[in-house]
């Protein structure tokens, strides 16, 4: 298969049902799903085993117990459950426009990683878009987002779909080309080169941190925010704690000032 994507969820079943939708009418289909669920209930399972005739591999679902947030843990799980060279990321709440998956692969290239964003719905919007809005490809447009009370914003300009304006606002953008966990995808040999995600790693930048080790070992990355496009379901986020955002701030900069690549408390500590 050309790519596998590995999606984090937990306790999100909606949201995880039409993320998985949008991933059925993808225009490069060669694909594998790999779900790595933080410790959901058995919901969660329902709404994997609805899509599995969906696909045209099987869907892996990779799961630990709730012991709380344990994302870097379980997505090192994922990627020693995957069964391609190449990996793309994201979140079990980011919906991917259908030709998602073939922006990934159209730019992937030895010697990089990409990088891309999300455009963020509100709470009314999210719980709004049905199914067969995702199929229709309506929550992708802007004419159809104004209907629904979206404010203008220039961030909307991500959903324009001119090739020559993406290229050149991914030129343009200020935004740092940073390894982010919801549209970011790399070879799997690079990841497993630098031992995957630092587990000591609560929420808030863990992805980044990643992503400073994949610079440190060489790696450079692509901007690709304005063509690989999806958009992200609200919801809120219990789990945050001030401390732990701190601390894995503090880890990054250790990481990217001293030259990091490798660390203990990654993918080798898992069981191979």
């Amino acid at each position: 298969m050309k790519l596998s994507i590995i999606i984090s969820t937990y306790n999100s079943e909606e949201w995880l049902h039409k993320v998985l939708l949008g991933y059925t009418i993808q225009t490069e289909n060669d694909i594998e799903i790999v779900i790595a669920d933080d410790g959901s209930t058995d919901k969660t399972k329902e709404v994997i085993a609805s899509f599995k005739d969906k696909f045209t591999h099987p869907i892996v679902h990779v799961w630990h117990e709730d012991k709380g947030f344990r994302k870097c843990k379980i997505l090192n799980s994922a990627i020693l459950a995957s069964n391609s060279d190449y990996l793309l990321f994201t979140d079990g709440d980011c919906i991917p426009r259908k030709d998602f998956v073939a922006q990934h692969l159209k730019e992937k290239e030895a010697g990089f990683f990409l990088s891309g964003g999300y455009f963020k719905l509100p709470i009314s919007i999210s719980k709004a878009i049905s199914d067969d809005d995702i199929l229709h490809q309506r929550c992708f447009k802007i004419s159809w987002l104004r209907k629904q009370g979206l404010k203008l914003s220039f961030k909307i300009t991500k959903l324009n779909r001119n090739k020559y304006f993406a290229t050149f606002m991914n030129w343009l953008t200020p935004t740092k080309r940073s390894w982010n966990g919801h549209n970011s995808s790399g070879f799997k040999s690079d990841i497993l080169a630098i031992n995957g995600f630092n587990e000591l790693l609560d929420y808030g930048g863990e992805d980044r941190e990643m992503g400073e080790r994949l610079f440190n070992n060489g790696l450079l990355s692509k901007q690709i925010r304005y063509r690989a496009i999806c958009v992200h379901l609200d919801h809120p986020r219990g789990y945050v704690n001030a401390e732990k955002v701190a601390y894995n701030m503090e880890v990054r900069r250790f990481n990217k000032k001293n030259k990091v690549t490798k660390i203990e408390t990654g993918i080798n500590t898992l069981k191979l």
